[in-house]
């Protein structure tokens, strides 16, 4: 047998009274084996957590498709805006002041937008005379236009105090300068009186 020099190592006994607990009390036993399911019930787990995955982010590219692209602003044309804000005009008969003021700038704005003109920031004079050139209107439009606006002008700066018939035949020829001029679509494809 082999000796060898190196001292052997001695541990003092532990002290009474103290917790110190010898190494192999800590040790634990074996546990139990865990149960695997035998079979293929796994599989199915995992193509229940595959098919919850594939679900949230099929709803997540499509609410990123919506937000991505909004759905388009309905525009609606200058005629049909006109003829929605002269529906009300009636109930100024008795303020033919206010009646006319609104008559007049819905045919303004009207022809604005339809036609790319600053009619609302000119005098009815400065408006007519670039109609006397301008190609939007007919003839008989624009003559149509210039005694519209004129009448309007009395009623708003000469202070004439028109009849409900006189203001009636007012906003029938606002009517009728915008249905004139509205554009034609494929529907409203007949002859119109200029």
């Amino acid at each position: 047998m082999a000796s060898t020099n190196s001292p052997a190592l001695i541990l003092p006994a532990p002290a009474q009274g103290t917790n110190a607990t010898p190494a192999f009390e800590d040790i634990h036993g074996i546990r139990p084996p865990v149960y695997i399911p035998a079979g293929y019930l796994w599989l199915l787990w995992v193509a229940a957590v595959l098919a919850v995955a594939f679900a949230i982010w099929a709803i997540w590219k499509k609410w990123r498709k919506q937000n991505l692209h909004p759905k388009p602003a309905i525009v609606i044309p200058p005629h049909q805006k006109a003829k929605d804000r002269l529906r009300t005009a009636h109930e100024l008969f008795s303020e033919p002041y206010r009646f006319c003021s609104l008559v007049s700038d819905v045919v303004r704005i009207y022809l604005e937008e339809r036609f790319n003109l600053r009619a609302p920031e000119r005098t009815t004079e400065e408006f007519l005379e670039e109609m006397r050139d301008s190609a939007a209107l007919t003839a008989g439009q624009k003559i149509l236009l210039g005694q519209f606006l004129g009448e309007c002008d009395m009623v708003k700066f000469a202070r004439f105090e028109p009849t409900i018939e006189e203001l009636k035949t007012l906003l029938e020829s606002a009517l009728r300068l915008i249905e004139e001029t509205a554009p034609v679509t494929g529907a409203e494809q007949e002859p119109r009186a200029a």
